[in-house]
C-alpha cells in the first residue's frame, strides 16, 4: 500500500513547487507582509513632491494673485516632473526637471530668483543624490552657471568628488558643455530692492539682518523603486561673502537612501548642517523604526524649534509615504501622484 503512494505523493510535491514557482514568478506571493512588486510596466508607483522655500512672519498673508500665480507655478513644475516619471524616467531626471524649472524662474530663491550678498552679487549653491547608488553631486558658491543643479549631477556622474565650489566648479561646468552666463543673468528687481531694505535696515540698526529668502527642492521615488533627492538655493539675502548653507551638504540638505527615504530641506541653513537634518531623518527610520511622519515632526517641530532653528523639508519614504513639515509661517509645497492628484499648498 506505501508503495503505491509513494509515486502519487511525488507528484503532488512536484505540482505544489511548480505552482510556488509559478505565483513567485508572477509576483503574487508576499514577503514581509507587502506583495512583491510588480514589473515598473505593469504597476505605476512613483510619487513626486517638491518644495519652493520655508519663511514668512507670522500672520503674513500674500495678495490673492499672488498666492494663485505660486500655486499655478508650481502645479506646472509638477506637472513637468510627473511626465517625466509617468514615462518611466528616473528619479534623478524627474528631481532635476522640476528644479531647473524652479530655478528658471524668478519667484523662487535658486537661480534666476537668486538673493544678493552683502557685496551685491549671487552666489548660488545646489546638490543631488541618488539613492540607488548613494552617490552625491554638489556645487557651491557659484555666480555664472544657469543651472546649478544640473552642474551636481554632472559633478556625481562626470567626476570622482562629491562637491566643487567657485571658480573650480564654474570650470568643470564649462569644460562638460553646460550653459554658462554672465552673472547679470541672474539680477532681478525684486531681489535687488530687498537686498537694499535688509542693508538699510543693517546701516540703521547696525545689526545682522541676514533673511532666509528660501530654497527649491524636490524628491521623488520612480517605477523602479529608486528614490532621490535634490536642492537649490541662493542662500540668504545680505549673506557674508563666501557664505555656504545646508543646501549643498549631502546628509544636511539633501539625503536619499533607497532602504530609507529622500529628503530635501528648506530653513535656517545653519542649524540643518548642524543637526544634519536630513540623515537624521533617515536614521531614525533605519535605526529607530520610526515613521516617515513621526521622524519629520519631532525634528522640525520638536529638536529644531527648541534650537530657536525655522524651517521645513519634504520627504518621501521607500512605500511613498509622503511628509511636509515646517515650523515657520509658510512653505511653498507641493506633491503629486501616479492618479493625476496634485495638491499645492502655502500656509
Amino acid at each position: 500500500m506505501e508503495r503505491r503512494l509513494l509515486p502519487i505523493i511525488l507528484l503532488s510535491i512536484i505540482l505544489i513547487a511548480q505552482i510556488q514557482f509559478l505565483f513567485g514568478q508572477d509576483g503574487l506571493n508576499t514577503k514581509n507582509g507587502s506583495s512583491i512588486q510588480h514589473p515598473a510596466s505593469s504597476i505605476q508607483r512613483w510619487v513626486l513632491v517638491i518644495h519652493g522655500g520655508a519663511g514668512g512672519s507670522a500672520g503674513q498673508k500674500m495678495a490673492e494673485d499672488l498666492q494663485q500665480k505660486y500655486i499655478a507655478e508650481m502645479t506646472d513644475v509638477l506637472k513637468a516632473g510627473a511626465a517625466v516619471l509617468e514615462g518611466g524616467g528616473t528619479s534623478l531626471d524627474a528631481v532635476e526637471t522640476c528644479i531647473r524649472m524652479m530655478e528658471d524662474s524668478p519667484m523662487f530663491n535658486a537661480g534666476k530668483g537668486s538673493v544678493f550678498t552683502e557685496e551685491g552679487k549671487n552666489e548660488m549653491d545646489a546638490s543631488i543624490m541618488d539613492g540607488k547608488t548613494l552617490k552625491a553631486g554638489a556645487v557651491a558658491g557659484v555666480t555664472t552657471i544657469k543651472n546649478p543643479i544640473t552642474a551636481a549631477r554632472t559633478v556625481m556622474e562626470k567626476s570622482t568628488h562629491v562637491m566643487l565650489a567657485g571658480h573650480g566648479a564654474e570650470n568643470f561646468a564649462k569644460a562638460q558643455g553646460l550653459e554658462i552666463v554672465d552673472p547679470s543673468y541672474f539680477y532681478t528687481k525684486q531681489r535687488w530692492d530687498e537686498y537694499e531694505k535688509v542693508r538699510k535696515q543693517e546701516i540703521e540698526h547696525k545689526q545682522d539682518s541676514a533673511k532666509s529668502h528660501g530654497t527649491v527642492g524636490a524628491v521623488a521615488l520612480d517605477n523602479h523603486g529608486n528614490l532621490a533627492a535634490g536642492t537649490s538655493t541662493g542662500g540668504k539675502t545680505n549673506k557674508m561673502t563666501g557664505r555656504i548653507g545646508d543646501s549643498p551638504v549631502i546628509g544636511a540638505g539633501t539625503y536619499a537612501n533607497n532602504q530609507t527615504c529622500a529628503v530635501s530641506c528648506t530653513g535656517n541653513g545653519e542649524f540643518f548642517i548642524r543637526n544634519v537634518v536630513a540623515y537624521d531623518v533617515s536614521a531614525r527610520l533605519e535605526y529607530r523604526g520610526q515613521s516617515i511622519q513621526e521622524a519629520t515632526r519631532d525634528i522640525i517641530h520638536s529638536k529644531l524649534k527648541a534650537q530657536g532653528a525655522d524651517g521645513g523639508l519634504i520627504a518621501v519614504d521607500k512605500n511613498g509615504i509622503v511628509a511636509m513639515p515646517f515650523n515657520t509661517a509658510l512653505m511653498f509645497r507641493g506633491c503629486i501622484y501616479p492618479d493625476g492628484k496634485i495638491r499645492v499648498e502655502i500656509y
